[in-house]
Protein backbone atom coordinates (compact mmCIF):
# COMPACT_ATOMS: atom_id res chain seq x y z
CA UNK A 1 0.00 0.00 0.00
CA UNK A 2 1.22 3.56 -0.85
CA UNK A 3 0.80 6.35 1.70
CA UNK A 4 0.69 9.58 1.67
CA UNK A 5 0.87 13.25 3.71
CA UNK A 6 -2.12 14.40 4.58
CA UNK A 7 -1.66 18.28 3.24
CA UNK A 8 0.83 19.67 5.17
CA UNK A 9 0.40 17.87 8.74
CA UNK A 10 2.54 15.02 9.62
CA UNK A 11 -0.67 12.02 9.30
CA UNK A 12 0.57 9.46 6.86
CA UNK A 13 -2.39 8.50 5.08
CA UNK A 14 -2.86 5.05 2.83
CA UNK A 15 -3.46 6.17 -1.37
CA UNK A 16 -6.67 3.93 -0.99
CA UNK A 17 -9.28 5.63 1.66
CA UNK A 18 -12.39 3.17 2.86
CA UNK A 19 -15.75 5.19 2.85
CA UNK A 20 -17.93 4.03 5.14
CA UNK A 21 -21.28 5.64 3.83
CA UNK A 22 -22.14 2.30 3.79
CA UNK A 23 -22.34 1.07 7.01
CA UNK A 24 -25.04 0.85 9.40
CA UNK A 25 -27.31 0.95 5.90
CA UNK A 26 -27.19 -0.87 2.91
CA UNK A 27 -24.88 -3.68 4.49
CA UNK A 28 -25.49 -5.37 7.88
CA UNK A 29 -22.86 -5.64 10.58
CA UNK A 30 -21.83 -8.96 9.62
CA UNK A 31 -21.01 -7.75 5.76
CA UNK A 32 -19.41 -4.27 7.21
CA UNK A 33 -17.07 -6.20 9.78
CA UNK A 34 -15.65 -8.09 6.41
CA UNK A 35 -14.99 -5.13 4.33
CA UNK A 36 -13.88 -3.41 7.44
CA UNK A 37 -11.14 -6.33 8.24
CA UNK A 38 -10.25 -6.80 4.73
CA UNK A 39 -9.45 -3.36 4.25
CA UNK A 40 -7.12 -3.70 7.35
CA UNK A 41 -5.61 -6.91 5.71
CA UNK A 42 -5.07 -4.98 2.58
CA UNK A 43 -3.30 -1.73 4.48
CA UNK A 44 -6.13 0.63 4.56
CA UNK A 45 -5.83 3.10 7.26
CA UNK A 46 -8.04 5.71 6.40
CA UNK A 47 -11.93 5.14 7.07
CA UNK A 48 -14.08 8.27 6.23
CA UNK A 49 -17.28 8.51 7.84
CA UNK A 50 -19.53 11.05 8.81
CA UNK A 51 -22.19 11.23 11.67
CA UNK A 52 -25.11 11.36 9.17
CA UNK A 53 -24.28 8.01 8.12
CA UNK A 54 -26.49 5.27 7.97
CA UNK A 55 -30.16 4.65 7.44
CA UNK A 56 -32.34 6.46 9.39
CA UNK A 57 -34.62 3.66 10.22
CA UNK A 58 -31.30 2.34 11.91
CA UNK A 59 -30.75 5.62 13.64
CA UNK A 60 -29.12 8.48 13.05
CA UNK A 61 -24.80 8.13 13.38
CA UNK A 62 -25.58 4.54 12.42
CA UNK A 63 -22.63 4.26 10.85
CA UNK A 64 -20.21 5.46 13.22
CA UNK A 65 -22.03 3.41 15.76
CA UNK A 66 -20.86 0.12 13.19
CA UNK A 67 -17.75 1.47 13.15
CA UNK A 68 -16.69 1.31 16.65
CA UNK A 69 -18.16 -1.73 17.31
CA UNK A 70 -16.42 -3.80 15.27
CA UNK A 71 -12.59 -2.02 15.76
CA UNK A 72 -12.01 -2.58 19.01
CA UNK A 73 -8.65 -2.75 20.01
CA UNK A 74 -7.60 -1.85 15.91
CA UNK A 75 -8.91 2.15 16.41
CA UNK A 76 -5.23 2.88 17.51
CA UNK A 77 -4.28 1.01 14.25
CA UNK A 78 -6.42 3.53 11.85
CA UNK A 79 -7.03 7.07 11.15
CA UNK A 80 -10.50 7.76 12.17
CA UNK A 81 -11.59 10.50 9.75
CA UNK A 82 -15.67 12.28 10.09
CA UNK A 83 -17.59 14.91 9.79
CA UNK A 84 -20.19 16.79 11.11
CA UNK A 85 -22.80 19.78 10.10
CA UNK A 86 -25.44 17.97 8.23
CA UNK A 87 -28.98 18.03 10.19
CA UNK A 88 -29.10 14.48 12.82
CA UNK A 89 -32.76 14.84 13.21
CA UNK A 90 -35.80 14.71 10.89
CA UNK A 91 -36.79 17.99 12.13
CA UNK A 92 -33.29 19.73 10.32
CA UNK A 93 -33.03 21.55 13.22
CA UNK A 94 -29.37 19.86 14.57
CA UNK A 95 -27.14 20.88 12.46
CA UNK A 96 -24.56 23.47 11.40
CA UNK A 97 -21.21 24.82 12.51
CA UNK A 98 -21.85 26.70 15.69
CA UNK A 99 -19.55 26.44 18.80
CA UNK A 100 -22.18 25.30 20.11
CA UNK A 101 -23.54 22.76 18.04
CA UNK A 102 -19.47 21.54 17.59
CA UNK A 103 -19.15 20.47 21.21
CA UNK A 104 -22.56 18.70 21.07
CA UNK A 105 -21.80 16.80 17.69
CA UNK A 106 -18.18 15.65 18.53
CA UNK A 107 -19.04 14.56 22.12
CA UNK A 108 -21.77 12.21 20.52
CA UNK A 109 -19.50 11.18 17.50
CA UNK A 110 -16.77 10.05 20.11
CA UNK A 111 -19.22 8.33 22.21
CA UNK A 112 -20.58 6.06 19.26
CA UNK A 113 -16.98 5.82 17.67
CA UNK A 114 -15.79 4.31 21.21
CA UNK A 115 -12.82 6.63 21.01
CA UNK A 116 -11.45 9.32 23.34
CA UNK A 117 -10.27 11.09 20.38
CA UNK A 118 -11.04 11.51 16.45
CA UNK A 119 -8.06 11.91 14.14
CA UNK A 120 -9.76 14.18 11.35
CA UNK A 121 -13.05 16.02 11.93
CA UNK A 122 -14.50 17.29 9.15
CA UNK A 123 -17.00 20.38 8.32
CA UNK A 124 -19.40 18.62 5.94
CA UNK A 125 -20.59 21.48 4.28
CA UNK A 126 -20.18 25.13 4.73
CA UNK A 127 -22.51 26.91 7.40
CA UNK A 128 -23.71 30.26 5.91
CA UNK A 129 -25.42 31.16 9.43
CA UNK A 130 -22.20 30.63 11.18
CA UNK A 131 -18.78 33.09 10.73
CA UNK A 132 -16.40 30.50 9.71
CA UNK A 133 -13.84 32.37 12.70
CA UNK A 134 -16.23 30.80 15.02
CA UNK A 135 -16.29 27.39 13.73
CA UNK A 136 -12.26 27.61 12.86
CA UNK A 137 -12.04 28.35 16.25
CA UNK A 138 -13.64 26.37 18.11
CA UNK A 139 -11.88 23.79 16.16
CA UNK A 140 -8.65 24.77 17.31
CA UNK A 141 -9.82 24.68 21.23
CA UNK A 142 -10.66 21.01 20.40
CA UNK A 143 -7.25 20.16 18.80
CA UNK A 144 -5.60 21.93 21.49
CA UNK A 145 -8.12 19.52 24.27
CA UNK A 146 -6.68 16.48 22.41
CA UNK A 147 -10.39 15.29 20.98
CA UNK A 148 -9.74 15.62 17.57
CA UNK A 149 -5.79 15.73 16.74
CA UNK A 150 -6.47 17.18 13.24
CA UNK A 151 -10.01 19.28 11.30
CA UNK A 152 -10.84 19.58 7.55
CA UNK A 153 -13.08 20.77 5.37
CA UNK A 154 -15.89 19.54 2.99
CA UNK A 155 -17.67 20.80 -0.13
CA UNK A 156 -15.66 23.91 0.12
CA UNK A 157 -15.41 26.49 -2.73
CA UNK A 158 -11.71 27.45 -3.59
CA UNK A 159 -12.27 30.91 -1.84
CA UNK A 160 -13.86 29.40 1.34
CA UNK A 161 -10.80 27.17 1.64
CA UNK A 162 -8.41 30.12 0.83
CA UNK A 163 -10.63 31.87 3.71
CA UNK A 164 -10.25 29.43 5.90
CA UNK A 165 -6.53 29.62 5.89
CA UNK A 166 -5.76 33.25 6.19
CA UNK A 167 -8.07 33.65 9.16
CA UNK A 168 -6.12 30.70 10.54
CA UNK A 169 -2.75 32.04 9.95
CA UNK A 170 -4.05 35.59 11.14
CA UNK A 171 -5.11 34.47 14.40
CA UNK A 172 -2.40 31.50 14.88
CA UNK A 173 -5.13 28.69 14.63
CA UNK A 174 -4.22 25.00 13.45
CA UNK A 175 -4.90 25.31 9.77
CA UNK A 176 -7.00 23.06 7.75
CA UNK A 177 -5.78 20.14 6.31
CA UNK A 178 -7.70 18.24 4.27
CA UNK A 179 -10.48 19.20 1.65
CA UNK A 180 -13.11 16.48 0.67
CA UNK A 181 -14.63 17.01 -2.90
CA UNK A 182 -16.35 15.50 -5.77
CA UNK A 183 -13.75 14.35 -8.18
CA UNK A 184 -13.71 11.33 -10.85
CA UNK A 185 -13.45 11.10 -14.56
CA UNK A 186 -17.12 12.34 -15.14
CA UNK A 187 -16.79 15.09 -12.77
CA UNK A 188 -13.57 17.05 -13.07
CA UNK A 189 -14.79 20.57 -11.54
CA UNK A 190 -12.56 20.18 -8.53
CA UNK A 191 -9.53 20.64 -10.82
CA UNK A 192 -10.34 24.49 -12.08
CA UNK A 193 -10.19 25.91 -8.86
CA UNK A 194 -10.28 23.56 -6.23
CA UNK A 195 -7.17 21.37 -7.07
CA UNK A 196 -4.86 24.32 -7.63
CA UNK A 197 -5.73 25.72 -3.88
CA UNK A 198 -5.42 22.93 -2.08
CA UNK A 199 -1.89 22.89 -3.60
CA UNK A 200 -1.01 26.46 -3.20
CA UNK A 201 -2.06 26.18 0.85
CA UNK A 202 -0.63 23.07 1.47
CA UNK A 203 -4.35 21.33 1.61
CA UNK A 204 -4.63 17.88 1.09
CA UNK A 205 -7.30 16.33 -1.18
CA UNK A 206 -9.63 13.66 -0.49
CA UNK A 207 -11.60 13.00 -3.54
CA UNK A 208 -15.47 11.56 -2.56
CA UNK A 209 -17.44 9.09 -5.30
CA UNK A 210 -14.17 8.43 -7.40
CA UNK A 211 -16.62 5.74 -9.42
CA UNK A 212 -19.26 7.87 -9.64
CA UNK A 213 -21.20 6.15 -7.50
CA UNK A 214 -20.66 3.27 -9.21
CA UNK A 215 -21.17 4.35 -12.99
CA UNK A 216 -17.33 3.65 -13.48
CA UNK A 217 -17.11 0.09 -12.28
CA UNK A 218 -18.18 -1.52 -15.54
CA UNK A 219 -21.68 -3.14 -13.67
CA UNK A 220 -23.93 -0.60 -15.45
CA UNK A 221 -24.91 -0.58 -18.93
CA UNK A 222 -27.01 1.80 -20.74
CA UNK A 223 -30.48 1.19 -21.02
CA UNK A 224 -30.17 -2.12 -19.11
CA UNK A 225 -32.07 -2.61 -15.29
CA UNK A 226 -30.30 -1.64 -12.24
CA UNK A 227 -28.48 -4.50 -10.93
CA UNK A 228 -30.48 -5.29 -7.20
CA UNK A 229 -29.45 -3.71 -4.43
CA UNK A 230 -27.18 -1.12 -6.42
CA UNK A 231 -26.73 2.28 -4.88
CA UNK A 232 -29.01 3.46 -7.77
CA UNK A 233 -31.95 1.46 -6.95
CA UNK A 234 -31.14 2.67 -2.99
CA UNK A 235 -31.05 6.13 -3.71
CA UNK A 236 -32.92 7.03 -7.38
CA UNK A 237 -32.09 10.33 -7.31
CA UNK A 238 -28.41 9.33 -8.64
CA UNK A 239 -30.55 8.72 -11.88
CA UNK A 240 -30.61 11.74 -13.06
CA UNK A 241 -27.79 13.15 -11.43
CA UNK A 242 -25.14 10.65 -13.11
CA UNK A 243 -27.17 8.82 -15.64
CA UNK A 244 -27.31 11.16 -18.66
CA UNK A 245 -26.28 10.78 -21.70
CA UNK A 246 -22.89 12.93 -22.25
CA UNK A 247 -21.81 10.47 -19.00
CA UNK A 248 -22.88 7.25 -20.73
CA UNK A 249 -20.68 8.65 -23.87
CA UNK A 250 -17.66 9.12 -21.79
CA UNK A 251 -17.88 5.92 -20.06
CA UNK A 252 -18.33 3.70 -23.48
CA UNK A 253 -14.99 5.50 -24.23
CA UNK A 254 -13.39 4.88 -21.09
CA UNK A 255 -14.59 1.25 -21.13
CA UNK A 256 -12.76 0.73 -24.65
CA UNK A 257 -9.54 2.28 -23.50
CA UNK A 258 -9.15 0.17 -20.54
CA UNK A 259 -9.93 -2.90 -22.66
CA UNK A 260 -7.19 -2.04 -25.12
CA UNK A 261 -4.81 -1.13 -22.04
CA UNK A 262 -5.60 -4.54 -20.21
CA UNK A 263 -7.13 -2.51 -17.64
CA UNK A 264 -10.70 -2.51 -15.59
CA UNK A 265 -12.44 0.38 -15.60
CA UNK A 266 -12.25 0.87 -12.31
CA UNK A 267 -8.46 0.36 -12.77
CA UNK A 268 -8.51 3.39 -14.95
CA UNK A 269 -10.86 5.53 -12.97
CA UNK A 270 -8.84 5.31 -9.67
CA UNK A 271 -4.80 5.84 -10.88
CA UNK A 272 -6.23 8.81 -12.84
CA UNK A 273 -7.05 10.22 -9.31
CA UNK A 274 -3.75 8.90 -7.71
CA UNK A 275 -1.92 10.55 -10.86
CA UNK A 276 -3.00 13.72 -9.05
CA UNK A 277 -0.29 15.16 -6.80
CA UNK A 278 -2.63 16.86 -4.63
CA UNK A 279 -4.70 13.59 -3.87
CA UNK A 280 -3.65 12.27 -0.30
CA UNK A 281 -6.36 9.33 -0.09
CA UNK A 282 -8.90 8.31 -2.34
CA UNK A 283 -12.40 7.05 -0.62
CA UNK A 284 -13.61 4.45 -2.15
CA UNK A 285 -16.98 3.14 -0.42
CA UNK A 286 -17.37 -1.11 -0.48
CA UNK A 287 -20.21 -3.46 0.20
CA UNK A 288 -18.27 -6.44 0.27
CA UNK A 289 -14.78 -7.29 0.70
CA UNK A 290 -13.65 -8.54 -3.06
CA UNK A 291 -14.65 -4.80 -3.62
CA UNK A 292 -11.83 -3.44 -1.50
CA UNK A 293 -9.46 -6.29 -2.87
CA UNK A 294 -9.80 -4.75 -6.27
CA UNK A 295 -9.97 -0.83 -5.15
CA UNK A 296 -6.54 -1.82 -3.25
CA UNK A 297 -5.14 -4.24 -6.06
CA UNK A 298 -5.48 -1.82 -9.13
CA UNK A 299 -3.23 0.79 -7.24
CA UNK A 300 -0.43 -0.91 -7.56
CA UNK A 301 -0.38 -0.54 -10.91
CA UNK A 302 -0.45 3.27 -11.69
CA UNK A 303 -1.19 4.36 -15.75
CA UNK A 304 2.28 5.00 -17.89
CA UNK A 305 2.59 8.28 -18.94
CA UNK A 306 1.49 7.20 -22.24
CA UNK A 307 -1.95 6.31 -20.59
CA UNK A 308 -1.98 9.47 -19.15
CA UNK A 309 -1.84 11.36 -21.94
CA UNK A 310 -3.70 9.39 -23.70
CA UNK A 311 -6.63 10.28 -21.26
CA UNK A 312 -6.19 13.25 -21.13
CA UNK A 313 -7.43 13.16 -25.16
CA UNK A 314 -10.42 11.34 -24.48
CA UNK A 315 -11.20 13.97 -21.52
CA UNK A 316 -10.77 16.83 -23.99
CA UNK A 317 -13.76 16.02 -25.84
CA UNK A 318 -16.25 15.94 -22.68
CA UNK A 319 -17.12 19.11 -20.19
CA UNK A 320 -15.92 18.86 -16.65
CA UNK A 321 -19.19 17.50 -15.48
CA UNK A 322 -21.46 15.48 -17.90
Amino acid sequence: MQFRSLGHSGLSVSLAGLGCNNFGGRINEEQSRKVIFKALEKGINFFDLADIYGRRETGFGAAETCVGKILGPERHSVILATKFGKPMNTEGTLKGASRRYIRTAVEASLKRLKTDYIDLYQLHMPDPLTPIEETLDCLNDLIREGKILYAGCSNFAAWEITEAHFLAKKNHWNRLISAQNELSLLNRKAREEILPACHKFGVGFLPFFPLASGLLTGKYKRNAPMPKNSRYTAWTYLIDLYQTEENWNLVERLTDFARQSGRTLTSVALNWLAHIPQVSSIIAGATTFEQVEHNTDVLSHPLTLEESQQLEEILQGHPPHG
